[in-house]
């Protein structure tokens, strides 16, 4: 196997791109449903509906933009050049979905409807290119992990521009007015998107031509079901995004009434999670260094588990400090998985393409982004369904029933999604070594 290194700029280049997609996602993980019900002023159980339904839209959207990237072929190579085409468009799709029209009820549900989809759509077609791009920019698995761990340092700094640049930015713009100062203080956020996919697409390289095979949409397809590990890292992925948005959505309102802290702790309640994120992919790329990277995916979502159950046993209403604590720890252990994760999709194809003797690669990572939407969808609605069940009401005094639904949202509940992670990934084989076998055997092949 050839080895590629690649240099800091290109490795923060690369990372830039997912900061971009971040600003949406960790939007979508944190505060958009706090948006929709205590500044847009939709009802829990429409939000839950609008959800699932702008994701089965993905259903269609994520597989064919899979494929539109295999048949690319640009002077830019398969990928890179989306990020240049779709990069302004991108944000101003950012801009539209936190516009809060003055108008009557129906009329307000119908703008969340188009602008969440066309923000959706529109991160479809710049995130399908971004994550098949690791998989060409080197082959080595190191190389990527290390580029996979700059990539996600960058993805927490996004987070902090959401949960705490945003709310501060809408507050001043707004003039105290959170709903009018969502959209323009949103609305910077798109045009930082805009220019990071630019940085992205300006900074890395394609060096590896993939082999993209002239098949039929139903033979690729079958060709992906017989790739199991490609299958259990979208379980896998469907079951993460349920457990990180359903806890991530419900902390805003766990901080705001559980705790009993008013707007004023939601920033540094979010903040807290965030700062352990980062912390866990700095830790996460030094740890797979000298330990089994498959092992410390598997454990530490087995350890989110364990503290997110001891959480709600041992956490009051008046256990600031406690909170505050099991946050940072739950958030840490549950993000070990992130670098490795995102590593392993790539060299999940290549044992596919051994496997099979066929490369799908467009589809393959088309699937896993609809896996990730697929499940952020059914949190959202889960989500909605539940807020509704506990009887929440948006800024309002909470009955001890909400509450403690509000607690057991934020520990309880995205819990069992973490452990059966952890269950998933026994099954799991691809670690650095058996990869290195993956990616000699496939040279030899294409040697013959």
């Amino acid at each position: 196997m050839s080895e590629m290194k690649l240099s800091i700029t290109e490795k923060l280049g690369f990372g830039a791109g997912d900061m971009a997609v971040n600003i949406v996602i960790i939007t979508m993980q944190l505060i958009i449903a706090y948006f929709y019900t205590d500044i847009y002023g939709l009802d829990t159980s429409d939000m839950a509906v609008l959800f699932i339904v702008v994701r089965l839209i993905d259903a269609f959207s994520d597989p064919v933009m899979g494929i539109i990237t295999d048949r690319c072929n640009s002077k830019h190579g398969h990928y890179r050049p989306f990020m240049l085409w779709f990069a302004i468009p991108f944000g101003v799709a950012v801009y539209l979905a936190f516009i809060t029209p003055d108008v009557a009820y129906s009329y307000k549900l119908a703008w969340a409807y188009f602008s969440y989809t066309l923000l959706t759509l529109l991160f479809t077609i710049v995130t399908i290119p971004y994550i098949s791009l690791i998989g060409v920019i080197t082959n080595d698995p190191v190389e990527r992990l290390s580029a996979n761990g700059y990539r996600f340092v960058l993805v927490k700094i996004a987070a902090f521009l959401v949960t705490i640049v945003v709310p501060a930015l809408a507050l001043y713009l707004g003039e105290g007015n959170m709903r009018d100062g969502y959209q323009p203080a949103m609305g910077l956020m798109g045009i930082l998107g805009s220019l990071l996919f630019l940085v992205c697409f300006f900074t890395t390289k394609e060096r590896i031509k993939p082999i993209i095979a002239k098949i039929g949409l139903k033979e690729q397809v079958s060709l992906l079901l017989r790739n199991d590990q490609w299958i259990l890292l979208c379980a896998a992925l469907i079951f993460l995004m349920c457990g990180f948005v359903i806890r991530g959505s419900v902390a805003p309102y766990y901080a705001k009434y559980y705790l009993n802290g008013g707007d004023a702790l939601i920033s540094p309640f979010l903040t807290t999670g965030v700062t352990a994120s980062i912390l866990a992919m700095i830790a996460s790329t030094w740890i797979t260094k000298f330990y089994c990277k498959i092992r410390l995916f598997r454990y530490s979502q087995l350890l989110t588990f364990i503290l997110s159950i001891a959480m709600y046993f041992t956490v009051g209403q008046d256990d600031m400090v406690l909170a505050f604590l099991f946050t940072f720890l739950i958030w840490f252990a549950a993000d070990l998985y992130s670098p490795i994760f995102w590593s392993s999709i790539a060299e999940a194809v290549d044992y596919g393409h051994r496997k099979t003797g066929i490369r799908v690669s467009g589809l393959a990572f088309g699937g896993v982004s609809f896996c990730q939407k697929f499940g952020m969808g059914v949190a959202g609605g889960l989500l909605g369904y539940l807020l509704s069940y506990f009887n929440y009401q948006a800024d309002a005094e909470q009955s001890e029933f909400t509450l403690n639904g509000l607690a057991s949202m934020v520990t309880i509940i995205p819990a069992f999604f973490h452990l059966a992670v952890g269950l998933i990934m026994r099954k799991y084989l691809i670690s650095n070594d058996y990869y290195s076998e993956i990616a000699s055997d496939l040279k030899l092949a294409d040697s013959r």
